[in-house]
């Protein structure tokens, strides 16, 4: 289990005010609001619970775990592997730039907050593009934080990105988000749980089957008013 000063790095790594630009982002929640599949706080949550729990659950947050796993026993050939796989699966261009660019401004602050050794932040910056489950992993490792409770912390970012996003644009009142993110807790280690079960699998059991997600991520690309990038 992570210790006390790990938590506090945790704590840091995933907190909103870290500068890789999560804001801006709604992974196709803005264009799901533009349709009509979320216009409260009930839809909403339904909406971050389900993608939490058939989506990240499935594909990003095991792969997640396998790059942790390899970042931690130095395997670079891996690391680059699920690092391009990942990138692969992006399947509009929302998508691709948007793990691109958070993926690379986390790679950037490691460097320039000096996590890890300097062959770590090497290999680090030598990615190109660095997807951001990939930055976000190489972190944990470089301050010494446990898998599970980097990848929760990782899954927690996530949701709470989501909640400010549908505060934003549905829009829903402070409190109402909070509500929401309160009861996404348990979503959050169920998700967890799937991840690892998924990774530690042989070989991993990764799927990236989510056809409405990526035509709303589609769609969001020519939506007429816009708040977030995706």
């Amino acid at each position: 289990m992570t210790g006390l000063p790990q938590l506090i790095s945790l704590l840091h790594l995933a907190s909103p005010a870290l500068p890789i630009g999560g804001f801006s982002y709604s992974q196709g929640l803005e264009a799901a609001i533009d349709c009509g599949l979320v216009s409260d706080a009930t839809s909403a949550e339904r909406w971050i619970r389900d993608n939490l729990i058939h989506v990240q659950s499935q594909c990003e947050a095991p792969v997640w775990l396998l790059l942790h796993r390899a970042w931690k026993s130095n395997d670079l050939t891996s690391v680059g592997q699920w690092n391009d796989w990942f990138h692969a699966t992006r399947e509009t261009a929302e998508m691709r730039l948007e793990t691109e660019q958070m993926g690379w401004s986390l790679a950037k602050l490691v460097g320039q907050m000096a996590w890890g050794d300097d062959a770590q932040r090497a290999a680090l910056a030598s990615l190109s593009p660095v997807c951001l489950p990939t930055a976000f992993a190489a972190a944990c490792v470089a301050l010494d934080i446990d898998a599970r409770d980097g990848l929760a912390a990782y899954a927690f970012n996530w949701a709470e990105n989501q909640v400010a996003a549908a505060i934003k644009a549905v829009p829903l009142g402070q409190v109402a988000g909070q509500h929401i993110l309160r009861g996404l807790h348990r979503a959050v280690l169920d998700a967890v749980d799937e991840a690892a079960r998924r990774a530690d699998a042989q070989p991993p059991q990764i799927s990236t089957f989510s056809p409405m997600l990526g035509l709303l991520s589609a769609r969001h690309e020519t939506q007429y008013s816009r708040l977030f990038r995706s």
